[in-house]
């Protein structure tokens, strides 16, 4: 039983330190997941060929690149 370590405070402190910051930034990736599953079943729905389909999809993983780029050209920017 030497193999046996105890805990000390100090390294509950540092488990602590290293897990701290991993999930940070939840919510919006939970958003950007629901708007894709939206934007892949939108595009898809309206693919009237297999390629269309998987160019809808294609369309929905960069959707927001194409919104900003959309938004920029609206505003004039």
């Amino acid at each position: 039983m030497a193999d046996d370590k105890k805990i000390t405070p100090h390294d509950q402190q540092d488990k602590k330190q290293r897990w701290k910051g991993k999930n940070k930034g939840g919510t919006p990736g939970v958003i950007y997941g629901l708007a894709f599953i939206g934007a892949a079943i939108y595009y898809i729905q309206h693919a009237t060929t297999f390629w269309g389909g998987v160019l809808g999809f294609l369309k929905a993983i960069v959707w927001p690149a194409l919104l900003i780029y959309k938004a920029l050209e609206f505003l004039k920017m």
